[in-house]
């Protein structure tokens, strides 16, 4: 089926959402998304972003992209409240990221690398230490078609670098310490600290 008729079905299925998120394993999450360029109506297009939001409130997540509900389009949708303890947010850079589209979206690095776990909704119950660039330039369209460029450094980059990589095929653990990988649980019993430094010396991995 044409990606057109995927999001039409889609959305006679889950107006408003949230949809089901597509796990590890389907092949969806391992295409690289097309580029949004007319295939889909203005207001089809609306009407899918307003699933992605529905479905990354409902998780909750900080993100979600279009292939993690079935759709291979190069669109995705952030936001996070950044609820975390002072000690946290200043060791992450993580502030509130208000809600936003971002569509055909591409970031260049502009900083050097700094590793926190993180972890995906199509890949629940697990998370692991990834390096990436504390800053970037930011490139996306919105829903209208202007393109915006924006500097995004900590936890904001980070969230804006996750949800590109889906549009690629690129899920987080590709990019992991793979001796980082802990489930949740211990996670919070283990490697709650606002760095993982003490998971890097104890688990055996490096950190940028």
């Amino acid at each position: 089926m044409e990606t057109a008729g995927l999001v039409a079905e889609l959305v006679a299925a889950y107006r408003g959402g949230p949809a089901p998120l597509v796990q590890m394993g389907d092949p969806v999450l391992r295409r690289v998304a097309e580029t949004v360029d007319g295939q889909v109506g203005a207001e089809l297009l609306e009407e899918l972003v307003e699933i992605l939001f529905a479905t990354m409130r409902s998780a909750p997540g900080v993100g979600v992209a279009a292939p993690q509900i079935g759709i291979p389009l190069r669109v995705a949708v952030l936001g996070d409240p950044a609820s975390v303890a002072e000690e946290v947010a200043v060791a992450r850079g993580r502030r509130p990221l208000p809600e936003f589209t971002i569509i055909n979206p591409a970031y260049t690095a502009e900083g050097d690398e700094v590793g926190f776990y993180e972890g995906c909704l199509s890949m629940p119950g697990y998370q692991a230490v990834v390096a990436r660039p504390e800053s970037i330039r930011a490139t996306y369209e919105d829903l209208d078609g202007t393109r915006h460029t924006q500097q995004l450094t900590g936890w904001p980059a980070r969230i804006f670098q996750h949800e590109t990589d889906h549009l690629a095929g690129i899920v987080y653990i590709d990019k992991a310490q793979t001796r980082s990988v802990t489930t949740n649980e211990h996670l919070q019993q283990r490697w709650a600290q606002p760095t993982p430094a003490e998971a890097a010396r104890a688990l055996g991995f490096p950190l940028p």
